[in-house]
Parts: C-alpha cells; structure tokens; sequence
C-alpha cells in the first residue's frame, strides 16, 4: 500500500496556508477599518471640541445622502435592465467545452452562478456610482442653496449664479448618466451572450427582435444624456478662449450656439428613430445594423462639421478680416464681466497734479505721514529680530507682520513678529519625544516694532520684547503670551500631563507651567488614546505614563491647516498675521471666496497656478494664540457664494458687526487681493473696446529691482565698484502698507497702495490705493498723473540714485571686507499734490547678520 503521509502533510501545508491567508486578509481589513474609524472620530472629537460639529455632520450627512441618491438611482436602473434581460432571454442549456478530461458544462454552471454575480455585479457597479457621486457633495449643496447675482449675462439670459452653482452639478450629473447609461448597454450586452440570446454566426452576431430591440433602446437612451450633454456645452460658450477677450464671440454666438442646437435636435431625433424602428428592422443583420450605423455616423459627422470646421471657417473668413467690427460687442460684454467679477468696476478715479512744491510747510502739515514712512523692510528686520530677540536657539520668528496701533494720541503703522516654538532647532540629542510633545509645547510672546525708528546705532526700536514680553506702552501689553498655534506649530502637543510644559527662559532657570485653555482634545482614556496613536503612527502614545484624565492633545495647529479643515471651500490669503488684542495674541486669517465660472470674466492664476476668475475676500478669521478658538466673521455680506456657503453651514458663520473693537482695529485689506486688483487693473481700466482692442493704453505694476545685493557691486563681491546695486531682473513691485493722509481727505488712514508705469516704459503714469479704516474699508481709488507732465517711475529714480556721486562713494567706502552694504525697497509716497521717493540703506558685518540702518535716501 502506498505512503500516504506525503499527500496528508501536502493537504495539511495547503489547509495552513490557506487559513494564514484568511488571517492576513482578516488583519488587513481589520486594521483599515480601524485606521478609518480612528481617523473619523478624532476628526470629529476635534470638530466638536470647536463647536463646529454641526459641519462636520452636514458634511458627512451631504456625502451619504448624495451617494446613496446617485447609488440608488444606478442600482434601480441596472435592475430595470436585468429585468429586461431575463424576460427577453433564458439560460443556454447546450454550452459545452471540450477537453482531455471530457466536456465542461458551461450552461451549467453559468445558470449556477448567473443571478448571484450579476446582482452582485449590479451592487457593485451601483455603489462605484455612488461614491463617485459623493466626492461632488458640495456641487449638489451649492446647487441647492445656490443664491442669484442680479446681473444675467448678454448671450443666453442666466444669471452668474447658475454658472457658479447649477452648471457644475448638471455637467457632473451629465457625465455620471453617459457612463451609467453606457455601462448598462454595455452589460446588457454581455450578460445576453452569456445566456446565448445573442450568438455569433460566421462574423456577424444574432439576436432577437426584443434583444434588439432592448440594446437599441439603451442606445437611445444614451443619445438622450449627449443631447443633454451638448445643451451644457452651449452654456461653456461662455468661457471661450478663441477671441480677442475671454467669453463668448462673434464666432462661438453665430457658429457654436447654432451648431450645439442642430446637434441636440440631430440627437434626439437619432434617439427616438432607433426605438421606433428597432422592431421592425429586417432580420438580416446586415441590413439591419446599417439603418443606426449611418445613424450615429452621420450624428459623428455633424458634430465635427458643426463643433470644428463651421467655427474655423467663421472666424477665418468671416471674423478675421473684420475683427474690430465683429468682436466689439462681445469686447463691451467681457470688461464689464470681468470688471464686476474683480470689483474693478467699484474703483474711483481721481486726477493727481504731482506738481514738484514739495516744501518745509507741507512736510509740517503731513508730520503723521512723514513719522510712518516704512524704513523698515521685513528682511532685515528679521535679521536683526534673531539677532536681538530670538534669547534661545529654539525660538526663531517665521513671518513679519505690518499692522497699525493708536498709542496714545497717535497712529503708528508698526512691524510685528511671534517668537514661535522650532523642534528643528534643537540639538540633535534634545529632540525626544518627550521634548517635542510634552514639555516644548509653546512658542512665547513677540516683538513689536514702529516701521521709522531706530535706537543706538540703527536697530529696531522695539516698543514688545523680552521674556516675558515688556511693552513700551500700555496699549501694547500682552498679558497672555504663549503661542500654542502658529504658523511653525507642526507637531501635535500633549497637555495637562504629569511633565510640566516649558514656559519660559529666565536667566540661569527655566519656568514652567501647565496648559489652562480650551483648547484640544481629551486623551485621557485608553480607547482615545489608542485611536491617536493610530491616526499619528505613534505608538508612544500607548505606552507613555505621563497621561492622566484630564490630559489632551492639541492637533492641527498651523493657522492655515486649521482654517482650512474647516472650511476648505475658502482660499486663504498668504499673510496671516498677529495682532495684540486686550492682551492677548490673536491671528488674523483672510480668506477669499473663489470661481472659475463667472461669464465673460478674464481668468487670472492665484498662486499654486491656481486659476480663477472671480474673487472676493467674504471672509476674515480670527485664531487665538492660546485657546485656538476659532471666529469666522463674514465680511462681505452682499456676496452671493458667502451667502450660498452661509445657507448650507449656518452655524459656522458670525456678522461682522459681532467683531470686537480691538479686532476690528486692526482688520487690513488683504495684500493678495489688491495685488491681483491692481494686475488685472493693468488691462481692464480701459472700458473702450476699441482702446481695450489695440491695447493703446495698457498700464504695468511699476517695476523695480528684486532683492538688494549684500555687498556686491559691478566689481564683484566686497569689491569697490559704483554702488551697491541689485544684480536680479527686474519684476513688479510689491504693494506696500503706508499711514498717510489722501488728497483732499481730513485724516490719515492706514491703507495699501502701488503705483503703474506705461506697458514697456518706466515713467509713472497713476498710482492705485486701497482703504483699510472704519466705513472706508475696502475703498479703491486710482490717481491719474496728467499726460502732458513726466512723472519718474522707480527704476527711473532707481537710476538717479545709483549715478549720484555722492551715494556711490559713500556705498563703496564702506562695502568693503568685513562689512556688507544693501539697500531696501524704494517707496513711493503721496504727499498733498507731490511724489517722496524713499529708500533705506543698510549695513551688515559680514560675520553677524545684524543689519543696522545707516542712510535713508529722499527724493
């Protein structure tokens, strides 16, 4: 008798292998549902800790409730054919396979297996649907509270609101019925042969009259969904790019739209001959599959001549030759879109004489002005900030902010930095877990600066410094100075633990102390503190002894990250920045409300080439330093996407008249706004189509120099040569904040500006502004100069300076080893009726980066 044995170990290694195999698929899904649940209710838990549970669940609800509908929707469709399928078909019963070991039963098992995969088949299919469906939530809730503009465009009569709100949700559902309703053809077809209701016979397939006709229904059912599908495309008319301008032309109206129409009826009429004649086609299959071949064919060829060739031959025979005359209108129709989409269509423009009086007497009736001009600029300030505050390797100051404080009688524009916390900075043998996690958890207090003054031998006069903070003045007290969120604060913290938080350096000693906030989430028990040991990846988490009840962990603590998983639907402006409230340290977050699909509204990129045409800034965000409470103040009422975003979270949203006073005081127009204003204002303050067309008048952000070398001139580096020049090319200026008084206004105010030169010239030909006080927030002015008179643009006073004899000397005397000398930014300043050119100059020891201010040129 033959040895078994080898055949039962064989069986028994199978048996083991297969049930380790089970235990690894059971461990896999077991670890990613509980990383999904583990991420889901930390997600929540700090959503709720906010007070924002009510988005969470309103989102969470939106993402289930528009899956399910679009799940469900395909799942009843699919069964609708498979009902189909099993009344016009029945099971093969004489399929057969040969082999060596005999035939196999094909007809067999696919009658076995039939019903259970081709439901399964269906669930699957239909729940692909839905959860394609449920990434376009916020389509759908944008489609359902959308809010109207007012202002319906030209061509096909809609209201801006339905290109921002309704269109996007129409197209996705568009496309999400063209593959269903594909799929369901294409699966009709498979599973018919599978049952053989359709077999093939030399090289042509056969079928029944109703399989027939079923399958040519499908088909007509998708020409229903294109026929759809070209009426959306009649409405991207609307952001066409053939034209002189962006938006609909003589061409798309008179060819596209035209061609788009027969399209739709063509389609239709394709769809609704199928099904009349799909039962009484001739059995000849031959015959039969040329009446919707030539169908489709010539539903093809109608839309290449209508979407293709009509358009070229319109504009190249038509348009070309008679541009002007043809396009005008449709030019009128894009500056005015794209004006009231930037809100160019609300700037003021005034004339500015820029005569050249300027005197002792004016300077003494603009004093508040002349005490605020920047001579500051935020490079070397942060230099000198590290060199003089930074007290501990571990602090640095990431950013630079630029606000204005009353003190006393006065209005000072200051500078201003948070001394944030920095892991990275410490050695090498410090950065344990413990360190990272649980005793450096905060940054500590800031410094605050005025942009004109200096002490000794040309630092910052600071008026905050030290540890702790010491203010100049009462107004700028910061009785709360740890910095628990910030813009470096990337590591999660744990608080409230049995390990003292660092608080502070004081001489020899280190205080320290324990979180008192709101803020964070409880880690005391073991089911919490497993679930953020799995959405960190730590383990430490489980094992550290140093939790008690009462511990939390603070997470998402970067101004921006923390404002955007709130509410991602918002752009974030670049600059956040601190301001000093009731003695607190308090953040303030612009944000933006942005589209795409404004009509006839040129495209511009906003940083990450990210492009959008429509833009406004809705939104202002407060974080607190310590707590990192959150307020979303809605700044901008009379927006029609803030109020759409305002219906579907209600709870999320505060007026702006709630804001306190000592915020409000420091509330600023965001400089990435007007930056990109004042860009698509180069073109678009021309109104005349035919100026706009020929570009006559086209303006350009005044030019200047980049980035100021450190000490290196045309004889190279630390070399004599003329003067201290910037070597990169040259690029737009960035605006720049100023406290000073309007012509013809009563007061100072704080307020943005840049000025414009000529396209491709230097002169300056107008200067554009922006209001940040009080009931003139928000205000955009433009000064025109007169054209008569020349008015020196930057590089033009740039060029002056750098062959001024005087200067030169003085620059190249000094930048010599062991010192550098670099100049700052020029500013352009607008005094009564008269241009001031400032620009600072610096000098820096090559071995301590503690820049000094030394001159201040004035033209």
């Amino acid at each position: 008798m033959p040895d078994s044995k080898p055949a039962d170990n064989d069986d028994k290694r199978k048996a083991l292998r297969k049930r380790l195999l089970i235990l690894a698929i059971v461990l896999l899904v077991a670890a990613a549902v509980l990383g999904a649940l583990a991420n889901f209710l930390t997600e929540y838990w700090w959503f709720k800790h906010l007070g924002f549970s009510d988005v969470f669940i309103t989102v969470l609800l939106s993402q289930l409730g528009t899956g399910i509908a679009y799940g469900a929707v395909a799942f009843v469709v699919l069964i609708v054919h498979i009902l189909l399928i099993k009344r016009y078909s029945k099971p093969r019963k004489d399929w057969t396979i040969p082999t060596a070991e005999g035939d196999i039963d094909i007809a067999a098992i696919v009658k076995k297996v039939s019903t259970p995969v081709v439901a399964a088949g269906a669930f699957v299919a239909a729940a692909a649907m839905g959860v394609w469906a449920a990434f376009h939530w916020e389509d759908i809730l944008k489609l359902l509270n959308q809010t109207q503009f007012g202002n319906p465009e030209p061509i096909l009569g809609k209201d801006p609101g339905f290109y921002l709100f309704e269109l996007p949700a129409l197209q996705f559902s568009q496309e999400w019925l063209v593959y269903l309703t594909g799929f369901c053809a294409f699966f009709s077809a498979v599973v018919y042969f599978f049952r053989g209701a359709i077999t093939v016979e030399g090289k042509l397939p056969k079928m029944s009259k109703e399989v027939r006709a079923h399958l040519l229904g499908a088909v007509a059912v998708v020409l229903l969904v294109i026929a759809w599908g070209f009426r959306l495309e009649m409405f991207e008319t609307l952001f066409s790019k053939r034209g002189v301008a962006y938006g609909a032309t003589y061409t798309d109206v008179v060819a596209n739209l035209i061609s788009y129409r027969v399209l739709i009826a063509a389609s239709v009429v394709c769809a609704v001959w199928l099904v009349i004649t799909s039962r009484n086609m001739p059995d000849d299959l031959k015959k039969s599959a040329k009446l919707p071949g030539y169908a489709l064919g010539g539903l093809v060829v109608l839309y290449l001549i209508g979407v293709f060739v009509a358009p070229t031959l319109v504009q190249r025979l038509i348009v070309n030759p008679n541009e002007l005359t043809k396009e005008k209108p449709y030019l009128v129709h894009a500056i005015a879109g794209t004006r009231r989409a930037y809100n160019l269509d609300k700037i003021d423009s005034k004339e500015f004489p820029a005569n050249e009086n300027l005197n002792v007497k004016t300077i003494e009736r603009n004093k508040p002005t002349i005490s605020n001009i920047k001579i500051w600029d935020p490079r070397p300030l942060k230099d000198a900030y590290r060199q003089l505050q930074v007290i501990r390797l571990y602090y640095d100051f990431p950013n630079i902010g630029i606000d204005r404080y009353r003190v006393g009688d006065n209005y000072w524009q200051v500078m201003l930095s948070a001394r944030e916390m920095m892991h990275k900075q410490l050695p090498t043998q410090s950065q344990t877990w413990v360190n990272r996690h649980l005793q450096y958890t905060h940054g500590y207090g800031a410094v605050l600066s005025p942009v004109n003054r200096t002490v000794g031998e040309g630092q910052p006069d600071l008026w905050v410094k030290d540890i702790p903070p010491v203010a100049k003045h009462p107004a700028l007290a910061v009785t709360q100075p740890a910095i628990y969120y910030g813009l470096q604060t990337t590591d999660y913290a744990l608080v409230k633990t049995q390990t003292q938080e660092f608080d502070y350096p004081k001489g020899k000693e280190n205080k320290f102390t324990t979180y008192s906030g709101k803020g964070g989430v409880d880690i005391g028990g073991f089911f919490a503190r497993l679930l953020f040991a799995i959405r960190f990846a730590d383990y430490n988490l489980l094992f550290t002894s140093q939790l008690t009840e009462k511990s939390r962990v603070l997470f998402n603590r970067t101004i921006q990250q923390r404002v955007h998983d709130v509410a991602p639907f918002l752009m974030l402006d670049q600059e956040p920045y601190m301001v000093i409230a009731n003695g607190r340290l308090k953040w303030i977050q612009d944000a933006y409300t942005i589209s795409y699909r404004y009509p006839y509204s040129q495209p511009t990129s906003l940083g990450r080439r990210l492009k959008i045409n429509y833009i406004r800034n809705s939104v202002k965000i407060v974080i607190d330093a310590y707590d990192g409470d959150m307020s979303f103040y809605v700044w901008d009422a009379k927006d029609p996407m803030i109020r759409t975003y305002r219906k579907i979270f209600p709870s999320l949203f505060k007026d702006a008249k709630t804001m306190p006073q000592s915020l409000r005081a420091h509330v600023r127009y965001p400089k990435d706004l007007f930056t990109l204003q004042a860009r698509m204002y180069e073109s678009f303050h021309m109104t005349d189509p035919r100026v706009f067309y020929n570009q006559e008048d086209k303006w350009s952000i005044s030019k200047e120099l980049g980035h100021k070398t450190k000490g290196e001139t045309k004889a190279g580096p630390n070399q004599p040569g003329v003067s201290a020049k910037r070597v990169t090319d040259a690029s737009p200026m960035q605006p720049y904040y100023m406290i000073m008084r309007l012509p013809d206004a009563a007061k100072e105010e704080f307020l943005l500006m840049v000025p414009y030169t000529p396209s491709n010239k230097d002169n300056m030909v107008a200067w554009i502004t922006a209001s940040c006080d009080g009931d003139k927030y928000g205000k955009l002015l433009v000064y025109t100069f007169p054209k008569q008179k020349l008015v020196y643009g930057p590089m033009q006073v740039e060029a002056r300076i750098d062959q001024n004899d005087y200067i030169s000397q003085w620059i190249t005397l000094r930048n010599q080893q062991g010192s550098k000398v670099f100049r700052g930014d020029l500013l352009v300043i607008p005094i009564e009726d008269s241009i001031l050119y400032v620009e600072p100059i610096y000098l820096e020891a090559t071995q301590a980066q503690l820049p000094e201010l030394k001159k201040v040129i004035v033209s």
